[in-house]
């Protein structure tokens, strides 16, 4: 342990601890903007690159960056006096000169970290004028839009994309005043390896990294008289959302956001989870088909599209793991298209569907050659929560007055095997639960798997299902996912069935979804509430959805199919590594 006074406090910590570190243990605030600190999943982003948290050591005399700066027996630091508030003010100010002034209209406005410190600290003139760093804005990714303009190399991103989900896309170039963090000889996103999983956009303090906003499309395509305008919502986005109106982490409004949805204007407003249902239907039936006939496995599920593209880039060779189904809004894409279609005698080309997806990956997804047919997309346009809950303020809607709203059918059922898909362990889970039921024949009674569930980034589970242990692999994060790739390609993998979601847990923590900025324990809220939701549903197995058994008695056949497979399930190709 280490003694120490902050502003003449004592305080005792552990020996490694930053000055930041102790401040927070007796309360003092010390404002910081490139430290990151999200240690639940081995993040620490402490690279004192823009000396916003300068400290006085009163030994020295000099100014520490607190966030980095081990603290030592007997220092003696002060937080507040002149020599430390004018050195971050400085800093500050030195960064505000380089930076774009476009506030009102940046879509990082009221939510930007440098804009928040500026108020804080009363900045009201910079004192420092100059030339400012003039780079393309990169709009090519589908997904993800990169404004270097905006970057104030705090190096969160690299953090993100290069330590934990290690694909290395990122990284700081050049020196002084042309250095800036972005892609390998400034490559366009859509050039390089980029999963566009978003979480570098998570983690971006200004605007220097956002989802591409499709929502004007979106306006576009509801004021046009002659399309018929459909919206689907994913597991995730119903658990978050709330948050941008003031509600409480893991607050449930399913209702207020369909009701929201009727209110811009869509002629049907269906349920992702109705494709996640279905998924699970087709990748046990893959799975079992995998298993009892010596198939390939394991076979990994397909549901997130940031770690399909990653796979394609850095393991290429292992492209038939991969269940083939496609993703569930996907699947609710082609229905709307040719079930629905049929039903209600709409032409294909006349619909226009909408997926409001806790992704910035399903942006690009929606984009890929393979889930287009004919000029047909599966989906048109994809928003992310955030675009979502713009629209409805940009709308005028009073969120927390919205009643309480019902999905359409055709696709609106679901069970709360789909709700959990929003989490890491979900999708397994809820796979198992039909698998279980198609190898035995006989009624699983206890349907939760405490097993998968957790945020450990790599976990194992064993489950027995007639005379045989199903072995499981669960990752989160595209780390753990490469280490798990790697066994298998070395041929050191014993599992039958495997789940990765490239996002830290999961969905909840996508890249689309409201900013967690640091809070952990706003993603284990998220993550609460989709259980809760799951174990409040009267059907919590796949196959038991009614509507699913209808689609497949009157449109589909049966699982696995021709029609099934023509339809639901897609390939994959390899993509070159860059």
């Amino acid at each position: 342990m280490v003694e120490l006074t902050i502003n003449n406090i004592p305080v005792t910590v552990e020996k490694g601890s930053t000055i930041l570190d102790a401040a927070e243990k007796i309360g003092v605030h010390i404002p910081t903007l490139c430290h990151l600190n999200l240690q639940e999943f081995g993040v620490v982003n402490k690279t004192a690159n823009c000396r916003v948290c300068v400290v006085e050591n009163e030994d020295t005399g000099r100014l520490v960056p607190s966030c980095a700066q081990e603290v030592h027996d007997g220092m003696r630091i002060q937080t507040d006096s002149l020599k430390a508030v004018m050195g971050r003010r400085t800093n500050l100010e030195l960064l505000l000169s380089n930076h774009p002034n476009d506030c009102l209209t940046c879509v990082k406005n009221l939510d930007c970290e440098l804009q928040t410190l500026a108020h804080e600290m009363n900045i009201k003139e910079i004192h420092y004028q100059g030339e400012k760093m003039s780079h393309p804005v990169d709009v090519t990714s589908f997904g993800i839009t990169k404004d270097t303009n905006k970057c104030i190399m705090c190096r969160r991103c690299v953090t993100m994309c290069s330590d934990i989900q290690t694909v290395g896309v990122l990284g700081a170039l050049k020196r002084g005043f042309d250095a800036v963090v972005a892609t390998a000889f400034h490559l366009d996103l859509n050039q390089t390896s980029c999963t566009y999983c978003g979480q570098c956009v998570s983690v971006c303090p200004t605007g220097a990294l956002a989802e591409t906003n499709d929502s004007p499309k979106v306006w576009r395509a509801l004021n046009n008289p002659d399309k018929h305008v459909i919206v689907q919502v994913a597991p995730a986005v119903r658990a978050a959302i709330g948050e941008e109106f003031g509600y409480e982490p893991g607050t449930i409004l399913t209702g207020k956001v369909v009701s929201g949805l009727k209110r811009l204007g869509f002629d049907q407003i269906f349920d992702t989870n109705f494709g996640a249902d279905l998924t699970i239907i087709e990748e046990a039936t893959e799975l079992v088909d995998r298993i009892q006939n010596n198939k390939t496995l394991p076979m990994l599920t397909s549901c997130c599209p940031a770690w399909v593209q990653f796979i394609e880039h850095q393991f290429p060779e292992l492209l038939d793991v991969p269940s083939s189904c496609k993703s569930p809004h996907e699947m609710v894409g082609i229905l709307a298209k040719t079930y629905y279609a049929k039903e209600k005698n709409l032409d294909p080309k006349d619909i226009v569907m909408v997926s409001i997806m806790p992704c910035t990956a399903k942006k690009a997804e929606a984009a890929r050659e393979e889930l287009n047919k004919d000029g047909i997309s599966d989906v048109d346009y994809v928003l992310t929560t955030r675009e979502l809950a713009r629209m409805f303020k940009e709308a005028s809607i009073d969120f927390k007055k919205l009643p309480e709203g019902e999905f359409d059918q055709l696709l609106g059922e679901s069970t709360g095997a789909a709700a959990i898909f929003g989490t890491t362990g979900g999708v397994i889970e809820a796979a198992t639960r039909t698998a279980y039921e198609m190898i035995t024949g006989k009624e699983l009674k206890e349907v939760t798997f405490e097993q998968f569930r957790g945020l450990e980034g790599i976990r194992e589970a064993k489950v027995q299902i007639g005379d045989l242990e199903l072995n499981i692999g669960i990752a989160h994060g595209l780390g753990n996912a490469r280490k798990i790739l790697e066994d298998i390609r070395d041929g050191k993998s014993h599992f039958h069935a495997i789940e990765i979601m490239a996002c830290p847990g999961g969905c909840i923590g996508g890249g689309g979804q409201p900013y967690h900025h640091g809070h952990t324990d706003i993603l284990l809220k998220r993550q609460q509430a989709l259980y809760d939701l799951d174990k409040s549903m009267p059907r919590r197995k796949s196959h038991e959805n009614e509507m699913v058994l209808k689609l497949y008695k009157d449109f589909l056949e049966k699982p696995g199919s021709h029609i099934a497979h023509e339809l639901l399930h897609t390939s994959y190709s390899a993509k070159e590594r860059i």
